[in-house]
């Protein structure tokens, strides 16, 4: 599963059933008699990138070590609607116990994976690169940010242990960008880069003439940054130039016209609309 923990993701597909199944499905329970068997298929309801099928199955494995998803597309792959993804079959209460936790997984992570290649697309023709942040939703980053590869994108940090980015906040507290900077260039190891959240010229400047690999800038009018930016050339030739904050698909094209080089958009995984994917069972 490429990068993804397996033993990550099924502890967290344990708790996601834990939290649905409590002591049982007492619907399923009292309508059906056990050892019936069924099918099910989900079915794409609109155009999407798919993501999360390897989620959805890991469900059912975890109901059921015998079941399994024949998957007609991969995830990554863009479908139509009405296309048939996946399809499984076993015994009904796995299906319907499983059915809600692997929907929400899979519509959720095909919106992130949609999302992020609408972005992608955005930006084709230029240097910048669409990239996700640490606003996840607790429990899913890690699969959140598997869609947004699947969707083109490339990822942030992970977490606070991922990287050095000196935010507004940090700078303040330690007296200024340039001796936050100097502080930390002092301090870190030298795998380490180092990004500095700047907002003027002036922070420009004493972030790069400190030290800093990166400069990173809240989304604002596009003139204001294409003034940053020049100015950052004009100190140096290397560093990179990154976006952030609520970004607009028309504002990362913007963006990536004005030189930046990455541009991190917070809407990929905190704001995402889930794609329509219904899971169809019948007998069988």
């Amino acid at each position: 599963m490429n990068w993804l923990d397996e033993g990550a993701l099924y502890s967290s597909i344990g708790l996601f059933l834990r939290e649905d199944l409590g002591r049982g499905d007492i619907t399923t329970q009292t309508v059906l008699s056990r050892n019936v068997r069924a099918k099910g298929r989900f079915v794409a309801g609109e155009k999407m990138v798919v993501a999360g099928l390897e989620a959805a199955e890991e469900v059912f494995i975890t109901l059921d070590p015998q079941q399994q998803i024949e998957a007609f597309t991969a995830d990554g792959e863009e479908v139509e609607a009405g296309k048939v993804i996946a399809r499984t079959s076993g015994f009904a209460d796995v299906l319907l116990a499983g059915e809600r936790v692997a929907l929400n997984l899979l519509q959720h992570l095909s919106g992130v994976a949609t999302r992020t290649r609408e972005f992608v697309r955005a930006v084709d023709g230029t240097k910048a690169r669409i990239a996700d942040t640490r606003k996840t939703t607790p429990g899913l980053r890690m699969l959140e940010k598997y869609a947004v590869l699947l969707g083109g994108g490339v990822n942030g940090r992970y977490g606070l242990d991922d990287g050095v980015l000196i935010k507004a906040n940090h700078a303040a507290l330690a007296g200024g960008v340039g001796t936050a900077v100097k502080s930390t260039r002092e301090k870190i190891g030298h795998l380490h880069k180092i990004e500095v959240e700047v907002t003027n010229e002036r922070d420009v400047k004493e972030a790069l003439d400190n030290g800093a690999d990166a400069l990173s800038i809240e989304a604002a009018e596009v003139a204001q940054v294409s003034e940053l930016i020049a100015k950052a050339r004009e100190n140096s030739s290397t560093a990179s130039i990154v976006i952030g904050g609520a970004i607009t698909i028309e504002g990362a094209r913007a963006f990536a016209d004005a030189g930046a080089d990455l541009i991190r958009v917070d809407s990929l995984t905190q704001s995402v609309r889930a794609m329509d994917i219904s899971f169809q069972i019948q007998a069988g």
